[in-house]
């Protein structure tokens, strides 16, 4: 499904599967390439795939069909501690009877590095990570945050080519959680790391990849960097998944030059862009984004396509007020707009006008 050229790929994935029983498929006929330097965010629901997808390539779990390589090399039968990979999971995986300098030590010692080379390592990692002061501690006397760039450090200290991060921000507070994607993004471009990076958290995908694979039943729905991903989603599910948006159910009416008018449960005629739909009859669910709907005769577009609305909530956000609103039979309808002074606050039962541009809305598959 999303595949790219293999050429110059670093990690691919050719028609890889997996499965536990021998019956059920966990992971379906996957191909997937990542070019070297890229930070690739692996995507979806529990149960989707991609942590059996990241364990494979890190040598934990077998691909029960296909082939992985690395570099141009195979790699299915190379145990883990010979792929010359840096993992970093959400417990961080620390030896607590180790100091940090002994923690990020030992993958060194394990490759037979001399004593002086280990020292000259460890202390550009945790300087990397700012960490240079903590060296003689213990796990046990760190913040999680302090360990979590414990166990990053530990995961660069041996200058792997490539390293996957399983869930590594779950544990953190939203301040930290939020600093951390940064200070994980920029050490991986500044230093040209290859990284997979696992998440179910989308706005962490949006923020820290090039590219994000969104993963649902096993099988990647759509392979694209984070801005495509949110404004051109290719399936309902992808638009559903990632981030806030709006649905309407309905039956295309025509189709043609790249536009299609489909009439909702209301009766309301709506333009589209037909994303998943071909022909007239075919059932279809229209995806607008929130920001993209504009509310009140003044500020609609003069292109715009207008509905009638009726204001449920309408809720204060700081930069931004939310509106849930009644449209076309559907009470799950909602709006961003931006705290500007000169936007109206709405009561509840307010009747209003909402409009949209054609090429805003996505008629996917029903």
């Amino acid at each position: 499904m999303a595949s790219d050229s293999t050429n110059d790929a670093f990690v691919v994935f050719d028609r890889v599967q997996k499965s536990y029983d021998g019956e059920t498929l966990v992971v379906k006929d996957l191909n997937l390439s990542l070019p070297k330097g890229e930070f690739l965010t692996m995507l979806g629901p529990s149960g989707s795939g991609k942590t059996t997808c990241l364990m494979m390539l890190a040598g934990f779990e077998t691909a029960t069909h296909g082939e992985i390589l690395l570099d141009g090399k195979p790699i299915n039968n190379i145990p883990p501690h010979k792929r010359g990979i840096g993992m970093v999971f959400q417990n961080y995986a620390l030896f607590p009877h180790m100091t940090v300098a002994e923690n990020l030590a030992f993958p060194l010692e394990v490759r037979k590095m001399g004593k002086s080379e280990r020292e000259a390592k460890v202390k550009r990692a945790l300087d990397m990570v700012q960490m240079g002061e903590f060296g003689g501690r213990r796990p046990a006397q760190l913040s999680g945050g302090q360990q979590q760039r414990i166990a990053l450090a530990r995961a660069l200290v041996f200058e792997p080519e490539l390293v996957l991060m399983d869930e590594p921000l779950g544990a953190l507070d939203k301040q930290l959680r939020e600093h951390m994607q940064f200070e994980i993004t920029s050490i991986a471009h500044n230093l040209g790391i290859t990284t997979v990076y696992v998440t179910h958290d989308q706005t962490e995908a949006l923020t820290m990849s090039d590219r994000v694979a969104v993963f649902e039943d096993g099988r990647i729905q759509q392979l694209a960097p984070p801005d495509e991903l949110y404004e051109a989603p290719q399936n309902s599910f992808v638009a559903q998944f990632i981030g806030e948006n709006n649905t309407l159910e309905g039956v295309v009416e025509t189709i043609s030059n790249g536009e299609c008018t489909v009439r909702v449960a209301d009766g309301s005629l709506i333009d589209a862009k037909p994303v998943n739909v071909t022909k007239p009859g075919e059932k279809t669910l229209i995806s607008i984004r929130p920001e993209r709907v504009e509310m009140g005769k003044s500020r609609l577009h003069p292109d715009a396509h207008t509905l009638k609305a009726e204001v449920l909530e309408f809720i204060y956000m700081g930069d931004i007020f939310r509106t849930r609103l009644r449209v076309a039979g559907r009470d799950d309808f909602v709006i961003k707009t931006r705290n500007a002074p000169d936007q109206k606050r709405l009561k509840p039962g307010e009747q209003i006008e909402i409009g949209w541009l054609a090429e805003d809305a996505r008629a996917l598959d029903a």
